[in-house]
């Protein structure tokens, strides 16, 4: 574990030529807070707040309507740390948006699941370059590019609502998988997973590490590059190069703490030495 945090240190000081930005504070003032809908076994509700056993369809809470405080701040031994129970699906936005970065952040599990994904992996997640309305996926999530965050599939891919990317890689049956050493590119209009499984047992803190120039992001979990994604595009196939950043709250309780961005000009040589790119 020493080890990989002391690389990711390195990585980050060569990586920005200008100060990092904290995103997190104790009033999660850099974000606003879109929450979908509650799950028919949620209790303490407003009454009349629309519950479904379909999480995905129906009347979402909304913007800025957190009412079972699926995401608040904490203070643990003297760091920031946020915490998201994961009761009910919901989104965490910046209010800014960003462009060349590269973006740091630790994240690990805690105990809890909730319908409907008791019987599934504990979920969550990174939506980066997000753009237009709140909810275009499920209700729930902008549309944008996922740097997935789910026990034993960090750093996998995800388009949601529209925008796709192309990936280095290859069928490993029915499952397209990234490959830094193909030399065909799998459509990244779906999920795109790692070969790559370098995250950490539960209750451990993960180093997660986006970096992003123009319309290609890299995606790095405990030191290891695990996708590159190239030539991203909206849903109208322009370049997508620029969004908002989104954490979710997928029916898994977890903690994210030292949330960290900087602006790059270009890839670290630590980073640049493991990817191909066109």
């Amino acid at each position: 574990m020493l080890k990989t945090v002391l690389l990711c240190a390195s990585i980050a000081a060569v990586s920005c030529f200008a100060e990092w930005q904290n995103l997190l504070d104790k009033d999660l003032s850099k974000f606003e807070i879109w929450m979908g809908i509650p799950h028919a076994s949620v209790t303490g509700l407003p009454d009349g707040t629309y519950q479904s056993d379909n999480v995905h369809e129906g009347t979402p809470l909304g913007l800025n309507n957190d009412v079972k405080k699926v995401f608040s701040v904490t203070d643990e031994g003297g760091e920031t740390v946020l915490k998201i129970t994961g009761e009910i699906y919901g989104g965490l936005t910046t209010l800014d948006e960003f462009e060349n970065y590269h973006l740091q952040l630790q994240v690990k599990w805690g105990d809890k699941k909730w319908e409907p994904r008791l019987n599934d992996k504990r979920d969550s997640g990174i939506i980066y370059h997000c753009r237009g309305e709140h909810g275009a996926f499920w209700n729930t999530w902008k549309a944008g590019l996922e740097f997935q965050v789910q026990e034993s599939d960090m750093g996998d891919f995800i388009p949601l609502a529209g925008p796709s990317a192309d990936i280095r890689g290859k069928m490993d049956g029915k499952t397209p998988k990234y490959d830094p050493v193909s030399e065909t590119y799998i459509p990244g209009k779906g999920y795109i997973h790692c070969t790559l499984e370098p995250d950490l047992p539960r209750g451990e803190w993960n180093t997660l590490d986006l970096y992003v120039i123009g319309n290609t992001g890299i995606h790095v979990v405990n030191g290891q590059v695990v996708m590159v994604v190239e030539n991203a595009r909206d849903g109208k196939g322009a370049p997508l190069t620029r969004g908002q950043i989104q954490i979710q709250s997928e029916a898994a309780e977890c903690s994210y703490k030292n949330i960290l961005l900087c602006p790059i000009t270009e890839f670290p040589p630590e980073i640049a030495a493991q990817i191909r790119l066109r």
